[in-house]
């Protein structure tokens, strides 16, 4: 199973994307979901398919939300997430003398 998709940032929330079905747009995306979202910037286009591996998504559960319900919302990762990324420098920085 192949699906060409679309991918939309945010304008209200770093690292905050949508994914939906390139063929349906936005059709299928709540009013709701999109007031909270804000206008849809386009990102880029990406071709899914199972085998293929997202940074930080399952691909499967992508998948599986795009046939069901026409969009897959991804969330800006936990700030501790951000922490775990840090570069051991800017760790150091903070250690006391």
């Amino acid at each position: 199973m192949k699906h060409i998709c679309s991918i939309y940032r945010s304008p209200k929330r770093n690292e905050m994307y949508l994914y939906v079905l390139k063929a349906e747009a936005l059709e299928r995306v709540p009013e709701t979901l999109l007031a909270g979202f804000g206008k849809p910037q386009h990102a880029f286009d990406l071709v899914l398919t199972p085998e293929r591996k997202l940074a930080r998504e399952d691909i499967s559960k992508v998948l599986e939300n795009l046939e069901n319900q026409g969009f897959h919302l991804q969330m800006p990762p936990a700030e501790d997430e951000y922490i775990e990324h840090l570069p051991e420098e800017l760790l150091r920085r903070n250690d006391p003398v």
